[in-house]
């Protein structure tokens, strides 16, 4: 009997794209937050990826304090692996950006791998019930670009390094990962890698199968056998995408920071992630079973 492969499940609980006025089950609080992560663990995640929020309004909240109740309590409740944002959100600073994980030390830190086109302003055709004004002030915004130079990408790679803390990469489009591999070249990330593949984006690459593809062979010519392969599909391409990428060897990231739907509008994220484990049991030759912590390099 061949062995059973394993599947590194990601949750991002809450993110800094979608507002409060979305949905119900959006975390905002630092004891939602906590609640839903551990949530996550317990359906399966290995990693959980975290944002913060204003507990008021539920705007994005880039300060180390804003994080430091909730990752007390998953860390006191669960094994998991924790991954703080460095992209925040896409209105604030480099310097904003890295100060929690700069703060905090976590195993695995995000980091975006170019400036990119932000556009969340098509959710506005969808949500027209706003209740806080920054709402709909943040989502309107058309000249909204999410800034990641090299210096950026360079500075929050030393910060965050003499933590030893390791990177998600975040990549948005072709061309993320060739400036990944500059960095890989230069010697300023080492491997092996961990790639977050991010599909169906406004201003990144789309969500069609063969864009699935065209990532991961642009990749596996960059990295060869250097580097585990993530996935997340946003909105509604959440779940297809990531029954794609398992079938592919792939990993998979879930959660409300990508989509809020599930056919109908996703309950909590640990609803949300069991219905991926269920979509990665599928799809992976030989079965599927949850990695609660994945061998640090």
């Amino acid at each position: 009997m061949a062995a059973t492969r394993k599947v590194v499940i990601s949750c991002a609980v809450t993110g800094a794209i979608h507002t409060p006025s979305m949905s119900p089950y959006l975390p905002i609080t630092a004891e939602q937050i906590a609640d839903a992560a551990i949530g996550a663990v317990e359906a399966g995640a290995a990693i959980v990826h975290l944002h913060a929020r204003n507990p008021l309004d539920g705007r994005p909240d880039q300060s180390p304090d804003g994080f430091a109740p909730f990752l007390k309590v998953i860390k006191q409740r669960s094994d998991c692996v924790v991954n703080i944002t460095t992209g925040g959100a896409p209105t604030t600073t480099v310097e904003e950006r890295v100060r929690p994980a700069a703060t905090h030390s976590p195993e695995v830190a995000s980091l975006n791998m170019d400036s990119m086109n932000f556009g969340l302003f098509d959710m506005l055709d969808r949500f027209k019930d706003l209740r806080h004004p920054w709402e709909r002030d943040y989502l309107s915004d058309r000249g909204i670009i999410f800034r990641n130079s090299f210096a950026d990408i360079e500075y929050i790679l030393t910060t965050c390094s003499e933590n030893g803390t390791r990177f998600e990469f975040e990549c948005y489009d072709t061309a993320h990962l060739y400036n990944l591999k500059y960095f890989l070249d230069r010697g300023l990330v080492r491997e092996p890698l961990f790639i977050q593949t991010v599909l169906g984006l406004q201003g990144g690459i789309g969500a069609h199968p063969d864009d699935v593809m065209h990532m991961r062979r642009t990749a596996d010519r960059l990295f060869g056998d250097s580097y585990q392969w993530s996935v997340l599909g946003t909105g509604r391409n959440q779940l297809p995408v990531a029954a794609m990428a398992a079938a592919m060897g792939g990993h998979v990231r879930v959660g409300l920071e990508d989509s809020l739907w599930a056919g109908p509008l996703a309950g909590s994220p640990p609803q949300t992630l069991s219905r991926c484990a269920a979509s990665a049991r599928l799809s992976r030759d030989g079965g599927w079973r949850s990695r609660r912590r994945p061998r640090r390099a």
